[in-house]
């Protein structure tokens, strides 16, 4: 009788969950036919429109469209985030967080702008192609340590990141031609007919009786591997399987009204902790509950339409919406992965003269230095410049300096991140922090009136400041687990994105400068602004370098760090806030996209510097080198155009984390 009662509770608790979550839905649908003439007048308009009544037509070819595309939009990309979780035993896994949607989203920037005839043959094969690209390498960067969870997350976030630089330089460059996929990119539900219903149902309807067919074998993949082989199961085609219908459903959705975050993870994770632990409830109740948040978040942006200055994209309102929900939900999950290595494990090969080694690393930093101020290239083709000549060297010297300011400050501001959480792949781009900075600084833009450079430091301090409150109070119960982490770092990336296509899809002229910035170019950047940048950066870095005791006890953990007299939560404060800072300034200057941050700590590191000093020192100088170089390559690649340092580092700093994390 107990397990009878305890098997009807959890199967009537999605349900209930969901039927209660629906409840919005049906308020609001109520509300917008009451404002549309009632809801005689809308099944009318829906089955029997008359040709000759306004009203009647826009229900028929808007409203009634849209609803519907909302629903199957929603619960399709629930249901592929189901199977993505089901193959991958990971419950972070989502079309968003495995760069599925990103992948689809810049084959469909590319061809539009490189092979139009491609988009005759069909949006849907143009998007799983890309986002079956994406899914590859994520699993190509995951598959030699088994698809761990932590490993497969951590694809995902630089596939993702990677993406959506390349889709950022496209954009950068061709801004009159896709100006119209900004709205689109960004999850738009608007219809004009029932065209785009027409286009999604019967490809969601293959995917979902496929989907039903797989459900015995794939309710297998929740055993061990070696239970799982010793039934007769191939896993390898099962787990392709899986996800090759996971990437087909998300290509479909994304090809009919773009990017939409978080309903893939959200749905079925509320569903799962509502108790649906059998693969078909999941299925089922993640598929409506997808479809439900989906329609309610877009009939209710609908009933703000007349109140708000521009048109905003649903998918945006959905990762702004979904972001704290995730965020909410990250601490009550119940995550198996593996723990991120531990410095102790990865800083085993110490270099046998790190003084020898950081000198060498200065003279390619002043090699690299001589380089971006001397040689260029100009009408004639490439020449050096004499260092007496001011009138090209007053435009070159602020670039390089501020490049490798920033550099610095990214490569410190991930240098202490690491030491600070023990977790190697810790940095502000992977963990948020340049992307609430980002937040912060594009709201300061758009809001203030004339807002200053010191202004805009102090507004990107606290929204990185408050990035990283947020990160501490969701994981400090549970010790920084890296799973937990690396999702909070997803959910901020998310409310990012969506702040960025809100203010880029109101056709505000800043709009523009705000693209320029994100790909972090120091193409504006002069002399004062440089020197200043500059000695702020060397003064954090000489401050951080009078905390190197802390950085080389905290990682040993609580105990250990309050034995030797340390007070913890006044160091880590105090560790924060300089984080918090120096992601501010940097982020000011080259955009939130670079990969410095990251990649700098992770070199010095694979260098053999392992005490704190050493490798502070050795990152500083690894992230001046490579921004320094990024700038001079973003200059000179495609002369007389350019590409922005920012972007130029993460596409290189991308290529090189996902080279070494194959390696791991």
């Amino acid at each position: 009788m107990v397990g009878m009662t305890g098997n009807t509770i959890r199967a009537v608790s999605p349900a209930l969950t969901c039927w209660l979550l629906s409840l919005p839905l049906l308020v609001l649908f109520w509300l917008g036919l009451e404002a549309q003439g009632g809801l005689a007048l809308g099944l009318k308009s829906l089955l029997f429109p008359s040709y000759e009544e306004v009203d009647q037509l826009l229900l028929h070819y808007a409203w009634w469209p849209r609803l519907s595309i909302a629903l199957l939009a929603g619960g399709g990309l629930a249901l592929a985030g189901v199977l993505m979780q089901q193959v991958l035993r990971n419950p972070l896994a989502s079309p968003t967080t495995l760069g599925v949607a990103s992948g689809a989203n810049l084959a469909l920037m590319a061809a539009t702008l490189l092979a139009p005839g491609l988009l005759d043959i069909g949006r849907e094969w143009v998007a799983l192609a890309g986002g079956g690209l994406a899914m590859g390498l994520v699993f190509m960067l995951a598959w030699r340590r088994g698809l761990a969870p932590i490993v497969v997350v951590l694809a995902g976030l630089v596939v993702n990141l990677y993406l959506g630089a390349l889709a950022t330089a496209l954009l950068l460059f061709n801004h009159e031609a896709l100006s119209g996929l900004l709205i689109w990119g960004a999850g738009s539900l608007a219809q004009s007919g029932w065209d785009g219903v027409a286009t999604l149902w019967p490809r969601l309807a293959i995917g979902t009786v496929v989907a039903w067919f797989l459900l015995r074998p794939m309710a297998v993949l929740e055993l061990d591997d070696a239970s799982a082989k010793s039934l007769g199961v191939s896993l390898k085609y099962l787990r392709f399987a899986g996800m090759g219908l996971a990437v087909f459903i998300t290509a479909s959705v994304v090809s009919v009204v773009g990017v939409i975050g978080f309903i893939g993870l959200a749905a079925p994770n509320i569903v799962r902790m509502a108790g649906a632990r059998r693969l078909y409830q999941r299925l089922l109740w993640g598929t409506l509950l997808g479809a439900v948040l989906l329609a309610t978040t877009d009939l209710l942006l609908q009933s703000f339409t007349g109140v708000l200055p521009t048109l905003i994209p649903t998918g945006a309102v959905t990762g702004a919406l979904g972001a704290p929900l995730m965020m909410w939900l990250i601490p009550r999950l119940k995550l198996q992965g593996d723990r991120a290595p531990q410095p102790a494990a990865v800083l085993v090969n110490r270099h046998p003269a790190p003084g020898r080694l950081a000198v060498r690393l200065a003279i390619g930093l002043l090699l690299a230095i001589g380089l971006g101020l001397l040689l260029g290239q100009g009408v004639n083709g490439w020449y050096w410049l004499s260092p007496d000549n001011w009138s090209v060297m007053q435009w070159r010297m602020p670039r390089v300096v501020a490049a490798a300011a920033s550099g610095l400050m990214l490569a410190v501001a991930g240098t202490l991140l690491q030491r600070l959480s023990a977790n190697p792949m810790a940095s502000p781009e992977v963990l948020g922090i340049s992307g609430g900075c980002a937040i912060a600084l594009i709201l300061g833009i758009f809001l203030l009136p004339a807002p200053t450079s010191g202004m805009l430091v102090g507004i990107g301090t606290l929204g990185a400041f408050a990035t990283l409150l947020v990160l501490v109070m969701l994981n400090r119960r549970s010790g920084f687990v890296p799973e937990r982490l690396l999702l909070t770092g997803v959910a901020v990336t998310a409310l990012f994105d969506a702040v960025r296509s809100v203010m880029l899809a109101g056709g505000d002229p800043r709009g523009q400068q705000v693209i320029a910035w994100l790909a972090g170019s120091t193409y504006y950047v002069d002399l004062t602004s440089a020197l200043a940048v500059g000695t702020l950066a060397a003064l954090l870095t000489l401050c951080t370098l009078s905390l190197t005791r802390w950085l080389d006890i905290l990682p040993l953990g609580a105990s250990t760090t309050q034995a030797l007299g340390i007070a913890l939560n006044r160091a880590r404060l105090l560790l924060l806030l300089v984080v918090a800072l120096l992601t501010a300034c940097a982020t000011l200057v080259v955009g939130p996209l670079s990969f410095i941050g990251l990649l700098a700590p992770h070199m010095a590191r694979l260098l053999g510097l392992s005490r704190a000093r050493q490798h502070l020192l050795g990152a500083a100088l690894v992230g001046m080198l490579l921004m320094v170089l990024a700038d001079w390559v973003g200059r000179q690649i495609i002369f007389p155009y350019e590409i922005p340092a920012g972007l130029v580092a993460s596409l290189i700093g991308g290529a090189y984390f996902m080279w070494g994390l194959r390696r791991l």
